[in-house]
């Protein structure tokens, strides 16, 4: 009892406030009627003392129970108050560091926009037009300073859209237009003027501005300069303003871009101021637009068609490559001349060291500049892909003045590929003209084939007549001079040998070169067609032996062989073929056939399954897998 009391008085450390005033006055009370008892039975004076005074005792406690009953709700409001201004402290602190995150995004904003402006000036090569100036005598006469300068740009624009190559090309641009006004803070300097400040610390672009002024004969005189650009002046005696911005366009298109207004020169069929041009600026230019203007010069020189073009172009292309070998597309130009020179097997080995430099295949080079590459291995999904690539890369072809419009030599590999149905629609979509005998030529070629693999040899023979027409124009027999052989089998399949030998003769007579994989093979063709088949045999070897890279001669002779009974034989060259030309389908359906012949149709149908990847749409194929029931749908 006497520890009950104790803990009443004291009580306990978890107690709320309300129990700590509730339990001493129950002890107490219960205290006091205790003594009380116990006094009563010794002195009544004393008990009514020890009553009074525990009396007493009771209403202080009383008092102090409901000060601490207010002292408790003072408490809450207190502990209430501390916790909302934790709350408001807590959450200025969040807004302090909001504000400061926002503020290092925003200095992160601004630095990289500072950086990417600065890059962006370090790899500006614009070319960059200024308002001209006009003479105040003559500002009622002429327009404007900065229409005259929108018109130099536009002609600008029109001669690089004319362009079509591969070559990187420069952005054309005003001075005035898309400026960024808002002003950096202390700094007075507004966006754009930074920018071009930086541009001109930093990047190359060139600018470019002039003047108009009245000449003393009374016409004008418009003058250009420029970084780069030498000031010129051209003059108009009848005042035409519209003349002037032309030369000066020509002008400003020359000495800006030099390589870029080669190439627009040579497909313009200008030839001789291509070359000229080429000549004028080879010592003022860089190694990188140094070799590409030779490269440029070789293919112009080529086009002159003259006796000797072809081996001057060869060596203007051979010393491009030796001061910049990883410039591609002169593989192009030197495959080109060594194929029109006769000597195909140096076309084809002349892409090792390219191939090598660019890292194997695919690799650094464009896909597109291995075109010439993929033909003479008839590699002929690569053909097509590359030549999309370089219709898409420069604003139509730049092959076209070579070998006719790309999307008919599209066609061409279409009908290779024996996709009959997508050669019909390119040839009904592609636009060319009638009147360019290239395209005539590859038009004609493209139907002549279609009819081949039809076997409508009369029809073939027709179009055949049509591309040999076509032939006589040097700028056709140069480019491809083995081109006009593959008529030699129509010819002899509709009963006219007087053409398929002439056809067969033409290269020589034409270009004074007969050396070619196509004209041996199809000699040996026209050949085995007349019965001579000891003499084909003689052509068949002569044609695989030409070009030991090339697959095409040893596909032939093989299908020579296998129209004899002599499988075995056949079936070496066929992979000879397919060792040469491993992505060219016909070998390796060829190989197929002789091995249905044989009997082995298990081996047959893994031949043929290989070969459709290569020419998956090739009907005759499919209709051959088909019969061993083995096709894979």
């Amino acid at each position: 009892m006497a520890e009950g009391l104790v803990e009443g008085i004291v009580g306990t450390e978890g107690d709320s406030p309300a129990t700590e005033a509730a339990g001493p006055l129950a002890g107490a009370e219960a205290f006091a009627a205790a003594v009380v008892a116990i006094a009563s039975r010794q002195d009544p004076e004393v008990a009514r003392k020890t009553e009074a005074f525990l009396s007493e005792q009771t209403e202080l406690l009383k008092v102090q129970k409901e000060h601490l009953k207010d002292e408790h709700a003072a408490r809450l409001q207190y502990l209430r108050g501390q916790a909302r201004e934790v709350d408001i402290r807590r959450f200025g602190l969040r807004l302090r560091v909001g504000l400061q995150v926002f503020t290092a995004f925003l200095a992160t904003i601004a630095g990289i926009g500072i950086v990417l402006l600065v890059l962006d000036a370090i790899r500006s090569r614009s070319v960059v037009i200024d308002p001209f100036e006009v003479s105040p005598n003559i500002a009622a006469d002429v327009p404007s300073g900065k229409i005259i300068a929108i018109g130099l740009l536009d002609r600008l624009s029109h001669l690089q859209a004319a362009t079509r190559t591969s070559l990187e090309k420069r952005d054309l641009a005003n001075s005035w237009n898309n400026e960024i006004t808002v002003e950096i803070p202390e700094t007075g300097l507004s966006i754009s003027q930074l920018e071009r400040a930086l541009r001109s610390r930093l990047g190359h672009d060139q600018q470019i501005d002039g003047d108009v002024v009245r000449t003393k004969s009374g016409g004008l005189a418009l003058t250009v300069r420029g970084i780069g650009v030498p000031s010129r002046t051209f003059a108009d005696a009848s005042g035409d303003l519209e003349t002037l911005l032309t030369r000066a366009a020509d002008y400003v298109y020359g000495e800006a871009l030099p390589s870029l207004f080669v190439n627009y020169l040579k497909n313009a069929g200008r030839l001789d101021e291509a070359i000229a041009f080429a000549k004028s600026h080879l010592g003022s230019v860089g190694t990188n637009d140094k070799a590409v203007i030779l490269d440029q010069m070789a293919e112009a020189t080529a086009l002159q068609l003259e006796p000797n073009s072809m081996q001057e172009a060869l060596i203007i292309a051979r010393e491009s490559v030796r001061i910049k070998p990883d410039n591609w597309p002169v593989y192009v130009t030197l495959s080109f001349a060594l194929s029109a020179l006769g000597d195909e097997e140096g076309a084809v080995r002349t892409y090792a060291p390219m191939i090598k430099l660019a890292g194997g295949r695919p690799g650094k080079a464009p896909e597109r500049d291995y075109l010439n590459y993929d033909w003479a291995l008839y590699d002929l999904q690569a053909v097509h892909s590359d030549l999309l690539s370089d219709i898409a890369a420069s604003s139509g072809g730049s092959l076209s003045s070579q070998y006719g419009s790309e999307g008919l030599q599209v066609a061409w590999s279409d009908v290779l590929l024996h996709d009959l149905d997508a050669a019909r629609v390119r040839l009904s979509t592609t636009s060319w003209d009638e009147k360019s005998q290239p395209d005539v030529a590859s038009a004609s070629a493209a139907r002549a084939l279609m009819s081949q693999e039809t076997e409508d040899w009369p029809s073939a023979a027709r179009a055949w007549d049509t591309y040999a027409t076509a032939y006589v124009d040097r700028e056709v027999s140069v480019a491809n001079p083995p081109g006009i052989c593959w008529a030699a089998l129509a010819y002899e399949k509709s009963g006219q040998p007087a053409k398929a030998d002439a056809a067969l003769d033409a290269p020589g007579k034409k270009v004074g070169i007969s050396t070619f994989v196509d004209c041996y093979r199809f000699r040996g063709d026209v050949l085995d067609q007349r019965g001579d088949w000891a003499g084909a045999q003689i052509w068949y070897a002569k044609a695989a032996g030409l070009a030991p890279s090339i697959p095409s001669g040893s596909y032939s002779w093989g299908t020579a062989l296998a129209k004899h009974g002599d499988l075995d034989d056949a079936i070496a060259k066929f992979r000879d073929a397919n060792q040469r030309g491993p992505h060219w389908a016909d070998p390796l359906k060829a190989w197929g056939d002789v091995l249905v012949k044989q009997g082995n149709t298990s081996s047959a149908s893994v031949k043929y399954e290989e070969a459709l990847k290569y020419a998956p749409n090739w009907k005759q194929l499919k209709e051959a897998l088909k019969a061993l029931g083995k096709h894979k749908t």
